[in-house]
């Protein structure tokens, strides 16, 4: 069982950055692909981004070019830096652990952070 601890949400203004932080914690030796999930308000859940241990990313196209995710291996740490913030990314960002890709898509693993709020507001 692998624990996951979020952190880095606030409020920020529109076209302001953040750095989610993401410390995993337990069975981490059987993590391989981490991402992060959002959910806005009177919204389904969607994913953000993906990063295998190797290192290889994936985007959801409404983040392309603003945000980064990347992973310290040594820390158990995932990242995801959000830059030109919009309203539209006011969500709960959540760190999902153990993401597999089936079919055409990535999939969520089994173990979840508690989210962390971010707000884009002026």
């Amino acid at each position: 069982q692998v624990q996951l601890v979020e952190s880095g949400g606030g409020l920020v203004q529109p076209g302001g950055s953040l750095r989610l932080s993401c410390v995993a914690s337990g069975s981490i030796f059987s993590i391989n692909a981490m991402g992060w999930y959002r959910q806005g308000p009177g919204k389904k859940r969607e994913l953000v981004a993906v990063i295998t241990n190797g290192g290889r990313t994936n985007y959801a196209d409404f983040v392309k070019g603003r945000f980064t995710i990347s992973r310290d291996n040594a820390k158990s740490t995932v990242y995801l830096q959000m830059d030109g913030l919009k309203p539209e990314d006011t969500a709960v960002y959540s760190c999902n652990a153990g993401m597999v890709f089936l079919g055409s898509s990535w999939h969520a693993g089994g173990s979840w952070g508690q989210g962390t709020q971010v707000t884009v507001s002026s």
